[in-house]
């Protein structure tokens, strides 16, 4: 989804004072934005940021000696010859959430997308465990995937076994 400058990706930018306007575009994110990062990387332009545009980006940014991590931040956008986005060219790939599930979320990490349990078993905003989110179609580590992903498996998950996977918060 889109963030501010100075997030986790070496992409981000540099923040000075604390805070930057320029729009990050990764996977999840949708709208004009995301086509015209299609179209500089010779790739179909359906403006949605999903797993073949985030392979392009990986190569394009190795291409360049820029830090492959699929994320198109001012370095990569101006590589690709991009003037900056604004705020208005993305749309995020968010999910509804039922208010049963924002209150799983606060239970069990504060809302936190990044959380990790203290022994490192549970992941992200629900707290997944690795098998939970694999069974569930996650790739990768939940507590590094998007909000938007992370709550639509925790939605998939909840019409499976409603609060069953959550016995201390559901």
């Amino acid at each position: 989804m889109m963030a501010p400058a100075g997030a986790a990706s070496a992409d981000r930018g540099s923040v000075v004072g604390g805070a930057s306007s320029e729009v990050v575009v990764e996977r999840g994110d949708r709208g004009s934005a995301v086509r015209a990062i299609q179209r500089a990387l010779g790739i179909p332009a359906d403006g949605i940021f999903g797993r073949g545009t985030e392979r392009a980006v990986r190569r394009f940014q190795r291409s360049k000696g820029l830090v492959a991590d699929g994320v198109v931040g001012p370095l990569t956008r101006r590589a690709l010859g991009l003037a900056p986005f604004s705020h208005t060219a993305i749309r995020g790939g968010s999910v509804r959430v039922p208010s049963v599930l924002e209150r799983i979320a606060q239970c069990e990490s504060g809302g936190n997308p990044h959380a990790v349990s203290p022994g490192g078993t549970y992941r992200g905003k629900y707290q997944f465990s690795r098998e939970t989110w694999r069974r569930l179609g996650g790739t990768g580590d939940p507590a590094d995937a998007p909000e938007w992903l992370q709550d639509r498996l925790a939605l998939k998950l909840y019409r499976q076994s409603g609060t069953a996977s959550w016995p201390n918060c559901g």
